[in-house]
C-alpha cells in the first residue's frame, strides 16, 4: 500500500495532518523540499527516518525539555486509520494538539550555508556581528540562535531578530524558546558527538500545551538539521554530509529556480535515501527497519 485513502485535514511539505480532536494524526510521506519548493519525487523510506529519528530525539531529551509525542504504536492508531497499519507502521506520530508559536527557531554550531554566504558579505550572521578570520564550516565558539518566520508552501522564511521575536510573543515566552532552543541543542549535540556526528545547525518549532511549552513536529532529523561525519571534519570546506544537501547541491548545479523543479536522477534519489538512513543508524546505534 502506497498511502491512505483518508483525505488530510492539512498537507505541509511533507507531513499529511489528520485533526482528532484533542490530538492529531502526522503521517511522514517520502516527499522531499528544498529551497522552499516540494520536488516531484519521493525519497524511499525518508518518511520513515525522520519519524523514527524524531521519536528517538524526543526519548532522549526527556528532562530536557516536553514534547507533544502521545504515541508512534499502530495499537495506539483510531479505529479508521487500523487498516492502514502496515502503511502507517513507522511513519506516523499521535500528538497533542499545540498551540503553535510563529516562529522557527535555528539554532547555528558552525559557520555554513546562508550564515556563510552572509558572514561573507558582511562579517555577521543574521546580524550578529561574529570575529573576523572564520572559514566555510567554522565551529563558532557559542551556538547562535537565529529565529525565523514561518513560510507558506513556496514562500522563504524571513530570519529575523530576537527583538522581533519579543514584539510577536512578548519577552517571557520569546526567552524561553531562546533558551530551550539552545539547551536541546547542546544536548543533541553532545550525542550525536559521541556518535560520530557533528551537527552543524538545526531547526525547532515549540507549542503550548496546557500552558506549558512542548517540542512539536519533528526534532535533529535530516530535513531539519545539517548532519556532518565526524572523523571527515575539516574547517575550510564544505563538509560531506548525511542530509538534503546533496539534493540542494544537485539542484543548485541543475536548476536556476525559476518554474518548477526538475525530477531528480535515479542515483541522486537512492544516494539521498542511503544518507537519510545512515544518519538514522549512527545516530541511533539502531539498525533501520525498512
Amino acid at each position: 500500500m502506497s498511502g491512505i485513502d483518508i483525505a488530510p485535514d492539512a498537507r505541509g511539505k511533507v507531513r499529511d495532518l489528520y485533526d482528532l480532536g484533542d490530538q492529531l494524526l502526522l503521517v511522514a510521506s517520502d516527499r522531499i523540499s528544498a529551497f522552499d519548493y516540494v520536488l516531484p519525487d519521493d525519497i524511499p523510506h525518508k518518511g520513515a527516518v525522520l519519524t523514527q529519528l524524531s521519536c528517538f530525539w524526543f526519548e532522549l531529551l526527556d528532562g530536557v525539555v516536553e514534547s507533544h509525542l502521545v504515541s508512534s504504536d499502530v495499537r495506539d492508531l483510531p479505529e479508521r486509520f487500523r487498516p492502514y497499519a502496515d502503511y502507517l507502521r513507522g511513519r506516523f506520530m499521535l500528538v497533542r494538539k499545540a498551540q503553535m508559536f510563529p516562529v522557527e527557531c535555528i539554532v547555528r554550531g558552525y559557520l555554513a550555508g546562508s550564515g556563510l554566504a552572509e558572514y561573507r558579505r558582511q562579517g555577521t550572521v543574521c546580524g550578529i556581528r561574529l570575529p573576523d578570520g572564520l572559514v566555510n564550516s567554522s565551529r563558532l565558539e557559542q551556538p547562535l540562535y537565529t529565529p525565523s518566520t514561518k513560510a507558506d508552501i513556496g514562500d522563504h522564511d524571513e530570519n529575523i531578530s530576537f527583538e522581533r521575536t519579543v514584539e510577536l510573543m512578548g519577552t517571557q515566552d520569546a526567552e524561553a524558546l531562546r533558551d530551550l532552543s539552545l539547551k536541546v541543542y547542546a544536548t543533541a549535540r553532545d550525542h550525536a558527538a559521541s556518535r560520530g556526528i557533528v551537527i552543524a545547525d538545526t531547526k525547532f518549532e515549540f507549542g503550548r500545551v496546557d500552558g506549558r511549552i512542548v517540542l512539536a513536529d519533528e526534532v535533529l532529523t535530516p530535513d531539519s538539521s545539517r548532519f556532518w561525519p565526524g572523523d571527515r571534519y575539516q574547517p575550510g570546506a564544505d563538509q560531506p554530509s548525511f542530509d538534503k544537501q546533496y539534493v540542494r547541491d544537485w539542484l543548485t548545479a541543475n536548476w536556476d529556480r525559476t518554474g518548477e523543479p526538475p525530477h531528480l536522477p535515479a542515483e541522486v534519489i537512492e544516494r539521498t535515501s542511503q544518507k537519510y538512513i545512515a544518519a538514522y543508524e549512527q545516530i541511533t546505534g539502531r539498525a533501520f527497519a525498512y
